[in-house]
């Protein structure tokens, strides 16, 4: 049975109406049980400001529960689109109820209108709503990532310094905005006819090259000591030096005044961009830059003036070893961690043992990557270089697949005789409820809920 809000309450069960809501809230009377057709007041919905969610009341004396989480009488619930709600205390005996909410073409628009105005998520280059958004600093301009990066690669061609192509000023810094990003996949799900062609989204994304932050070269001009043979450069015109190459050549390389720098994410130091290189200089799971792998390939250390991080922030999955379970693994749940550490002792093996046997299964393309929270997940090898936060997540990834692939028999007997979680993985109450966390098994797929 549903529940579908603002416009109509629905029960799947077609001998029972729909229930429609007409206003900004209405209270809800109907049949609560199969066992009775009687009719009984029991909550009062809501819309909320946001128009993506409403309030949910208990009108009746029962416990009502909202996504396995329960409401007492008078208090009251936030319910979002695929809320489950059972007008009872327990799921025996009373109808489930599923709430979603019907949009209409007007309620779209109107969304759009209260978030944001269209024309203000467009890039100014392209005209169309952002696709894989960047800002510019220091004037904070936004652009599609494809549409952007060409800009640069022409600027870099033809002039010293990078314009924003909004505002003319000079652009010092360009990095990917992934809270800008989410607005408008959020205003593009709302109204189809913002959408572009996969063609156009395919070419942009051929054009994108900022994958992380990058710093652009300054247009200083620097000045060369006279009178001397060292390639050290005279501050004192103000340069800015931001790594050991900007100084010196090394391994027959020197920045210049046009170089895009990149910041290590491990110790905040700078290295030049440099495309086409065999040394990495990004995780391919997060795509942010760390420094180790290409200052040290070039024996260059830490010094004073530029930090320098270790190797081992940026190498391969196989070189990693590990010995405890991570705290992401099975969203946080420490009831199902202790079960899977359980299950990898009374086999006689270590962790490392599992996540290297995964491993190979995902090298031999065995294993559905659908679930993995990195980027570019259908490319990940056991040769593949990841950072140490990407490799947490990829083991959290293999204990999942672990897990669903032991035989109940060999479960631990308290864990065995679990029901699955009707949201599994998904469930947002194993967090916030240590009862229900303990009883349900959560290693397990969705089958209601958005993420079914």
């Amino acid at each position: 049975m549903s529940l579908l809000g603002f416009n109509f309450i629905v029960q799947s069960d077609s001998r029972y109406l729909n229930v429609e809501i007409r206003s900004d809230e209405g209270e809800i009377c109907s049949e609560i049980s199969a066992t009775s057709s009687d009719k009984h007041s029991w909550c009062k919905i809501s819309r909320n400001s946001d128009l993506c969610s409403a309030t949910m009341e208990n009108k009746s004396s029962n416990t009502i529960l909202v996504d396995g989480a329960e409401v007492g009488n008078g208090d009251t619930a936030v319910i979002k689109d695929g809320s489950e709600i059972i007008p009872g205390p327990d799921r025996e005996g009373f109808f489930s109820y599923k709430f979603q909410i019907m949009s209409s073409p007007e309620t779209s628009q109107t969304l759009l209108k209260i978030c944001v105005d269209v024309d203000h998520a467009k890039c100014s280059i392209c005209l169309n709503i952002w696709h894989d958004v960047v800002t510019v600093a220091p004037c904070l301009h936004n652009f599609c990532n494809g549409c952007f990066s060409e800009w640069l690669r022409r600027s870099q061609e033809k002039r010293s310094t990078v314009l924003c192509p909004q505002c003319r000023a000079v652009v010092q810094f360009v990095g990917k905005n992934h809270f800008l990003r989410t607005i408008a996949e959020d205003m593009v799900r709302a109204d189809s006819s913002l959408r572009r062609s996969h063609d156009e989204v395919a070419l942009l994304d051929t054009y994108a090259s900022v994958r992380s932050n990058l710093v652009i070269g300054s247009a200083k001009k620097s000045r060369k000591r006279a009178n001397t043979s060292t390639t050290m450069v005279d501050q004192s015109d103000g340069s800015d030096h931001h790594c050991p190459q900007c100084v010196t050549a090394v391994g027959g390389f020197r920045c210049n005044n046009n170089t895009d720098h990149l910041q290590c994410q491990a110790c905040g130091g700078m290295m030049p961009s440099r495309n086409g290189l065999s040394v990495p200089q990004y995780c391919l799971g997060c795509d942010r830059p760390f420094c180790g792998p290409y200052w040290n390939a070039l024996g260059v250390t830490r010094s004073s003036s530029y930090p320098v991080c270790s190797r081992d922030t940026l190498k391969p999955i196989s070189e990693y070893t590990i010995s405890a379970i991570p705290l992401l693994v099975h969203e946080k749940n420490p009831h199902e961690q202790k079960i899977t550490e359980s299950c990898i002792r009374q086999m006689g093996r270590t962790l490392q043992d599992v996540i290297s046997e995964w491993i190979v299964k995902l090298n031999n393309k065995e294993i559905d990557t659908t679930r993995m929270t990195l980027n570019h997940a259908d490319m990940m090898t056991a040769g593949t270089l990841v950072c140490s936060d990407c490799y947490q997540k990829l083991v959290s990834f293999l204990l999942y697949w672990f897990r669903i692939s032991i035989p109940n028999h060999l479960l631990p007997p308290e864990a065995s005789a679990r029901e699955d979680c009707w949201y599994g993985y998904a469930c947002r109450t194993q967090h916030r409820n240590e009862d229900h966390a303990r009883k349900l098994n959560h290693v397990c797929r969705p089958t209601r809920g958005s993420h079914f």
